[in-house]
């Protein structure tokens, strides 16, 4: 049904196939370093989680860590504040003295 109307439309699926789960890896990937760096742990939160305002609290602080302080490994282990910095620096140089 739904293959006979995206093909009589003449458009393409954006899903994988059985079985392929590249479509959801980027995503996945994403859920599972917020689940072990935000969730299970307490460094963004004290205690247990007891509202929804406290899970909003916590994810807000994850989500500002992970990306402007975190040291990232494909970056030389610097924060990507500090990469993206450096990037436009290097773009920018400040003219010498003459």
């Amino acid at each position: 049904m739904l293959t006979d109307h995206l093909a009589l439309e003449q458009i393409a699926p954006s899903i994988g196939s059985i079985g392929d789960a590249y479509d959801n890896a980027l995503m996945e990937t994403i859920n599972g370093v917020y689940k072990a760096e935000c969730v299970r742990t307490t460094i963004f939160h004290d205690g247990p989680y007891k509202t929804i305002a406290d899970v909003e609290f916590a994810t807000a602080g994850w989500v500002d860590w992970y990306n402007h302080r975190r040291l990232h490994g494909s970056l030389g282990m610097v924060s990507p504040d500090e990469f993206e910095a450096a990037y436009y620096a290097a773009l920018n140089p400040e003219p010498l003295p003459a």
